[in-house]
């Protein structure tokens, strides 16, 4: 029996903005999901215009979340939305995720998940009374090698891990752009609006979250210097973080936005007693193996040597190019079935929630309190754990 496609309304993402279009196209990849609904502006012109552009009903363009809830809720079962995506700048992201869980809808946000680890808790805890899917888009998850390397790295490949290393650096902030008009620099450079964290909350927690994805160990503790290197800049757009990760193994992480002339430099490589990976964001169809005691090998993405388990995230032959589209539509389509309640396979164990969110959390409170004092290490605390 064929499948409906399940009902989706966006808050967020309107006219000029970029990420939306981007979980737009992700959503309607696989046929698992149909934008229906939305408030994608508190400019009631855009709003209306970006509603006009995405060929919705005038009249599930809605002024604010509050709206939407409020009359979705009362439309029959077999029409109205069924998750929630948000798209917001990050202040917007606790209030929101929690009035639509409470209100029975699925959920699926940004990155990163609050403001603050009481606001990431405050979610979990929506989540756990509502029953709800929350999912978390940490798109690099998605992506079908990140997985063949953590399932590499789980099974014993490369032995006890030793060193974890990641990267991730960009250049678009190298120069006061919040200052001539730039809506997307402009936010993520207030604290009102961002958090805590600049280039530490925007890029910083997806470099913390793949390094312990993909490593399987945790983080314990954080010796940290975060820099803003452009005048007048109110938050950090420079990050340096040591890891000290449970079993031994020691990290490195850099993120930065101010590197000039980089462009989406996300970089991670791990190494155990036997050998060791590598992987680039940029080059995501290849996944670099090195063994102490056998030549360097390159698996690449859909052919020969990739693991069994990670078939399912491969869309196109070998040789064809998939990326950042297809891993975020491999999180629409893990949600989807998350939401359906179909059979959990071992495929879609890396689908990022609520754990993911307030371990990033934890991190950012963590790097921001060390930088801030004299203490050579600050630990990263144990979050309290909730359902995804």
């Amino acid at each position: 029996m064929a499948r409906h496609a399940l009902r989706l309304g966006m808050v967020g993402g309107g006219e000029g903005a970029f990420i939306g279009a981007v979980h737009r196209m992700a959503a309607a990849l696989d046929g698992d999901w149909r934008l229906v609904a939305g408030a994608f502006s508190t400019d009631a012109g855009r709003n209306m215009r970006t509603g006009e552009a995405l060929d919705l009903d005038p009249t599930r363009v809605y002024p604010s979340i509050e709206t939407m809830i409020a009359r979705e809720q009362v439309l029959p079962a077999d029409s109205r939305i069924d998750a929630v995506t948000i798209v917001t700048p990050n202040h917007l992201h606790a209030p929101m995720a929690i009035a639509a869980l409470n209100a029975g809808f699925h959920v699926i946000c940004e990155k990163p998940m609050a403001m603050n680890v009481a606001e990431a808790e405050a979610i979990a805890a929506a989540v756990a009374a509502s029953g709800r899917r929350f999912a978390l888009a940490f798109t690099y998850s998605g992506y079908p090698l990140i997985e063949d390397a953590r399932a590499r790295v789980a099974r014993g490949d490369f032995g006890a891990i030793r060193l974890v290393q990641v990267e991730y650096l960009q250049g678009w902030l190298s120069q006061p752009i919040e200052s001539g008009g730039n809506r997307q620099a402009e936010w993520r450079t207030d604290p009102a609006r961002a958090g805590m964290g600049g280039c530490l909350g925007d890029i910083g927690t997806h470099a913390f979250q793949l390094a312990e994805h993909v490593s399987g160990l945790r983080v314990q503790t954080v010796c940290a210097d975060l820099a803003t290197h452009v005048a007048g800049r109110r938050l950090d757009d420079d990050v340096s973080v040591l890891l000290r990760f449970d079993g031994g193994a020691r990290g490195v992480l850099k993120a930065t936005q101010v590197a000039a002339g980089e462009e989406n430099g996300l970089r991670l490589r791990i190494h155990g007693e036997k050998g060791g990976l590598e992987w680039a964001q940029m080059e995501p169809n290849t996944l670099v193996l090195r063994w102490l005691d056998w030549p360097t090998e390159l698996v690449r993405a859909g052919g020969p040597g990739t693991l069994h388990g990670t078939s399912a995230l491969f869309r196109t032959p070998a040789g064809h190019p998939e990326g950042y589209i297809e891993a975020f539509a491999n999180i629409y389509r893990a949600f989807a079935a998350a939401i359906r309640g179909e059979p959990e396979p071992e495929s879609r164990a890396w689908m990022p929630g609520v754990e993911a969110g307030l371990r990033t959390m934890t991190f950012v409170e963590a790097v921001v309190r060390n930088s801030a004092s004299h203490a050579k290490w600050t630990a990263v605390d144990a979050p309290k754990s909730g359902s995804g």
